[in-house]
């Protein structure tokens, strides 16, 4: 087996300098953060090299003022938070942060994932303001106010976002900020009819109630809203939205304000520690459906209600069927042993002008497939 490398640039020219001389060499690169969802994407040989980020880990500007923020991409989010917090501020993102909270704001981006917060604030995409990346032919390029280079034609931070490395490396991103509320409320109900729950979610969605968090789980059955209201008169709007929950004929209904365990519940059931994950990107009008066909998997489901997205831990051999039943959502399989993901393949096949597409613009960034090759969509 041949000898990984592994690095640690500590600049931006050190990290576009090994990128340029490992594409020079014909040798492949592989990026890795807190390494928290290392085993996302489909399964590939080694690597000769391991660029690790852990070395760019500095927030290089935070303008309270302006709500904005520039963040190395090996800065661990919760870290970010924590310093963002002392201002009274956040970035809207609350993906399953892995072990002490370590994933980084370059691996969230890079895999566009998110959590509750997506159904107020968006994903990574519509968060970051501008990103700054290092291509395999050495370039160091930007997109935003301050330019190095920019790459006529393309929205990096867009493009980049939800990549997987496979285009080169995210160095730096700018991102939003929100302010940080001091308090929420969040009303919940159950049923045990898929049918009662889409309705109620399509519903509760069209309430001018301004949810930060609008979410669905099911399990074995029987499952719920939540719905988060934070802010000025959150206690009102939680109350507002407990009533409503009872007039779309969800039964138990309650608040609370001590909800966090509640919504770290939905963002761990995104993630499995011995089974599979499937994301299904689904019309909200289907949630029926998929409910059922999460029962008929024998999972358990998490997502958000409003947005059609949803998230089913289940176990490995029930992952093939749950996916021809979710047709004609698209579906990812996220965690899952290696040899389901080589089996099945993490994603389903696009339609062939989407792939050249894809290929195309992979070709254009990185035409020595350097960066992750084979991890994407089709071996990309």
């Amino acid at each position: 087996m041949a000898t990984i490398s592994h690095t640690a640039p500590a600049s931006f020219a050190e990290a576009a300098e090994l990128l340029a001389g490992a594409s020079a060499d014909g040798r492949t690169v592989r990026f890795r953060g807190a390494g928290t969802k290392l085993d996302w994407g489909r399964p590939t040989e080694p690597a000769a090299i391991e660029l690790r980020t852990g070395a760019l880990a500095e927030i290089l500007e935070h303008n309270a003022g302006d709500h904005t923020a520039v963040l190395q991409a090996g800065v661990p989010l919760a870290e970010a938070q924590r310093a963002f917090a002392r201002a009274g501020q956040r970035v809207a993102l609350d993906p399953p942060l892995g072990l002490d909270g370590a994933a980084t704001i370059g691996g969230i981006v890079a895999t566009a994932d998110s959590g509750p917060l997506r159904h107020r604030f968006g994903a990574p995409r519509d968060l970051v303001l501008g990103v700054t990346v290092a291509l395999s032919d050495g370039t160091l390029a930007k997109a935003g106010s301050k330019v190095i280079k920019n790459v006529a034609g393309y929205d990096l931070a867009k493009l980049f976002a939800g990549a997987f490395g496979t285009l080169g490396l995210i160095l730096s991103v700018s991102v939003r900020l929100h302010p940080l509320p001091e308090a929420g409320t969040t009303a919940l109900g159950a049923t045990a009819d898929p049918d009662v729950l889409a309705a109620a979610a399509v519903a509760l969605s069209a309430a001018p109630l301004e949810f930060e968090a609008l979410d669905v789980a099911w399990h074995r059955g029987r499952g719920g809203l939540l719905a988060r209201c934070a802010g000025p008169e959150h206690a009102r709007r939680g109350r507002r939205a407990a009533q409503r929950l009872a007039e779309l004929e969800l039964v138990d209904v309650d608040t609370t304000e001590d909800d966090e365990a509640l919504w770290e519940r939905q963002r761990a059931g995104q993630r499995s520690q011995d089974g599979a994950v499937v994301r299904i990107a689904h019309r909200p009008s289907d949630l029926a459906a998929v409910l059922r066909a999460t029962d008929v998997a024998g999972g358990t489901l998490v997502g958000r209600a409003a947005l059609g997205t949803s998230y089913v831990e289940l176990p490995p051999n029930s992952v093939a069927g749950l996916r021809r039943a979710a047709a004609p959502g698209r579906t990812v399989l996220l965690d899952a042993p290696a040899a389901l993901r080589a089996e099945v393949g993490p994603w389903d096949t696009p339609e062939a002008p989407a792939l050249a597409l894809m290929r195309s613009v992979k070709r254009r960034f990185d035409p020595t497939a350097t960066c992750n090759p084979g991890l994407f969509v089709s071996g990309i």
